[in-house]
C-alpha cells in the first residue's frame, strides 16, 4: 500500500502543475485571487458573526424591554401576587410567562412543550436567555421582578425567523458581494501585471532585434521603471558581449581572408602556369613543392589565428632563429623587380614560435613592397628587454593626420591609391605581438619613407 501512495503522489503533483498557468501573468492572477480569497472568507465569517450577534443582542433587548412592560402589570405589594388589567393585555400577554415563588400564575394559551423551557428558566432564576427549536426558531429571556417580598419571575418569548431571515440575507449578500469583489480583483490583477509586463516584452523584443544587427541601441539611454533599470543593465551587458563577439567574428573573418589571399594566389598562379603547356617532370614536382609549401603555410596561418582568437596570448611559447625566418619570408615575397630587400643583424632568438613570427613580420613586409620605391631594410638587434626588428621602406611614409588610425582595423590611408588591402594586416601583426608580451610600433620621426619597429622577448 505504502509503494502504492508513493507511486500516486508524484502522479497528483504532476496534475496539479499540469493545471498551474504557464504564464507570469496568470501566476500572479492566481496568488492575487487565492489571496483575496482567503481574506474575504475571514471577513466574511468576521461579519455574519457580528451581525449574528448583533441580531440576538437585538431580539434580547426587546425580550427584556416587554417583560419590564409586562413587571409594570404585577402588583406585589399584597400577600399574593396579582396581575392587573390594562388596555393592551393582549400585546402583553402574548408568548409571556408570570411566575411567583416558582409558581405558574399566567401563561399563553396553547404554549405546550414551550411552556417546560421557560419553567426551567425561572426555576434557574436571574436574567437569563436561551434560544428554543420549537415549532420555529425562539428566544426565551427571564427577568426577575423585586418589588415587594414576593419573588416573581417574567418569562418573555419571541420568534427569530425575521432576525434569521436578515442574517441569511446578510450572508447571501456578502457571499455575491465576495464573488464581485474576487472577479474584479482577477481581471484587475491580470491587466495591472499584463500592463506592468508589457515594458519586458518590449525589452526583450528589442534584445532580439538589436542583437541580430549588432545595433548601438541600449536600454541605458531609455526610461523604464526602477525595477527595469537591473535588468536593462544585464541586457545592455549582454548586448556588448555579443557585438564583441560578433566583431571578433568579423575580425578573424577578415584576418583569415587577408593573410590566405597571397600563399591561396601562389597554388591558383602555379596551376594555372602548369596547366597552361605541357610540363617536364622536373617542373611539374618543383610546380607540386610550391602548391604544397603555400598550402602548409595556409595551414599556419588559420592554425595561428585560430589559437589568438581562442585565447588572446600565447599559450605555446617557443623561440626561433630570427635571420632565417626573416630570410625565408623574404623569398616568399612577391617583390617587384626595382626593388631590394636587405636582411641584416646578429644571430638571435625571439621568444616566440616560427609560425607566429612570421604572421607579426608578414604584414610589414607586405606593406614595404606596397609602397616603397626602390629599397627596403629589414634589421634585427639586441634590445634591453629583448629582441627587435625594424622593418624600413623608402616610401612616401604615413600621412601626419592618419598616423592615429595606423593600427584601426579596416582603415587605410588612401583607399584609392591602387594597392589591395583591407587594413587589416597592420592590427593583425600588432595584436599577435601583444599576445607574445610583445609590441609593434610607428616611429613618425623617420623620414623619408616609414619606419616600423617589432619588439619582442628574447628567447
Amino acid at each position: 500500500m505504502s509503494g502504492t501512495r508513493q507511486r500516486q503522489r508524484p502522479a497528483g503533483i504532476a496534475f496539479l502543475h499540469r493545471l498551474a498557468p504557464r504564464t507570469l501573468r496568470g501566476r500572479l492572477s492566481l496568488v492575487a485571487l487565492t489571496t483575496a480569497t482567503l481574506l474575504m472568507l475571514v471577513l466574511t465569517v468576521a461579519f455574519n458573526a457580528v451581525a449574528g450577534h448583533r441580531l440576538q443582542h437585538q431580539a434580547d433587548d426587546e425580550l427584556r424591554t416587554r417583560a419590564a412592560a409586562v413587571a409594570t402589570t404585577i402588583d406585589t405589594s399584597g400577600t399574593t401576587v396579582r396581575v392587573l388589567e390594562t388596555s393592551h393585555d393582549e400585546l402583553l400577554d402574548t408568548n409571556v410567562w408570570i411566575y411567583a415563588e416558582g409558581r405558574l400564575l399566567e401563561a399563553p394559551p396553547n404554549a405546550g412543550r414551550l411552556t417546560h423551557v421557560a419553567d426551567a428558566l425561572a426555576r434557574h432564576g436571574g436574567q437569563r436567555c436561551v434560544t428554543a427549536d420549537v415549532d420555529g426558531p425562539l428566544r426565551l429571556c427571564s427577568q426577575p421582578v423585586s418589588r415587594g417580598k414576593n419573588e416573581t419571575t417574567v418569562v418573555t418569548a419571541l420568534d427569530l425567523s425575521p432576525y434569521r431571515s436578515s442574517a441569511d440575507t446578510l450572508l447571501l449578500g456578502s457571499l455575491a458581494l465576495d464573488v464581485v469583489m474576487l472577479a474584479c480583483t482577477y481581471a484587475l490583477t491580470r491587466l495591472a501585471v499584463g500592463r506592468a509586463l508589457r515594458p519586458v516584452r518590449t525589452m526583450t523584443d528589442q534584445a532580439t532585434q538589436w542583437s541580430a544587427v549588432a545595433s548601438e541601441e541600449r536600454f541605458a539611454s531609455m526610461r523604464h521603471p526602477a525595477e527595469l533599470a537591473r535588468l536593462g543593465t544585464s541586457l545592455d551587458a549582454i548586448l556588448d558581449h555579443i557585438r564583441t563577439l560578433l566583431r571578433h567574428e568579423r575580425q578573424l573573418t577578415g584576418e583569415l581572408s587577408h593573410e590566405l589571399r597571397t600563399p591561396l594566389s601562389r597554388i591558383i598562379a602555379e596551376l594555372d602556369w602548369w596547366q597552361t603547356r605541357p610540363r617536364t617532370e622536373d617542373q611539374t614536382r618543383s610546380t607540386h613543392k610550391v602548391i604544397a609549401e603555400a598550402a602548409e603555410s595556409m595551414r599556419t596561418i588559420c592554425d595561428t589565428l585560430l589559437d589568438d582568437a581562442r585565447g588572446g596570448t600565447l599559450t605555446a611559447p617557443g623561440t626561433a632563429e630570427v635571420l632565417p625566418t626573416l630570410q625565408l619570408l623574404a623569398e616568399a615575397l612577391d617583390t617587384p623587380g626595382h626593388l631590394t630587400v636587405t636582411i641584416d643583424g646578429p644571430h638571435l632568438e625571439a621568444g616566440v614560435p616560427p609560425a607566429h613570427l612570421e604572421r607579426i613580420i608578414s604584414p610589414l613586409l607586405t606593406n614595404a613592397c606596397r609602397y616603397a620605391r626602390s629599397n627596403i631594410v629589414v634589421r634585427a638587434y639586441h634590445a634591453p628587454d629583448g629582441v627587435c626588428i625594424d622593418v624600413i621602406d623608402d616610401g612616401p611614409g604615413v600621412p601626419p593626420p592618419f598616423a592615429g588610425q595606423l593600427f584601426a582595423p579596416g582603415h587605410r590611408a588612401d583607399p584609392g591609391d591602387g594597392h589591395g588591402g583591407a587594413g587589416l594586416g597592420l592590427p593583425l601583426a600588432r595584436r599577435l605581438a601583444r599576445s607574445a608580451d610583445g609590441e609593434v610600433t610607428y616611429d613618425p620621426g623617420h623620414t623619408p619613407g616609414t619606419r616600423f619597429v617589432v619588439s619582442l622577448p628574447a628567447g
